[in-house]
């Protein structure tokens, strides 16, 4: 990892602490602001970078597991599997034989 992407990682984890601290605290940006010493204009520049930062790590986190719900996973077989048999349903233990269903009252 080079220097610079260290020092930017150091950068936002520094303003992730301040934008905590800002949110904790309860008092309104200006309000912390003067407080703390900080230009509103820095504050509001480092929220927007983290924001950013954050919709980018979330869209590459969708993209990775998109339409895979959680506890499943994903199977791509090599090609479909098709069989040319039916299915036999069985309800109370009477069947269908056949493409017509028919329903006895007696079952």
């Amino acid at each position: 990892m080079n220097t610079r992407k260290i020092a930017k990682e150091y950068r936002l984890s520094q303003w992730v602490q301040i934008i905590n601290a800002r949110s904790e605290s309860g008092k309104s940006v200006k309000k912390f602001c003067e407080d703390a010493g900080i230009s509103r204009y820095a504050y509001f520049y480092w929220q927007r970078k983290l924001h950013k930062k954050a919709l980018s790590e979330l869209t590459i986190a969708e993209e990775s597991t998109k339409y895979i719900p959680d506890g499943w996973v994903k199977l791509n077989p090599e090609k479909p599997q098709y069989t040319n048999e039916g299915i036999s349903i069985e309800v109370n233990g009477c069947h269908n034989n056949g493409p017509k269903i028919e329903l006895k009252a007696n079952c």
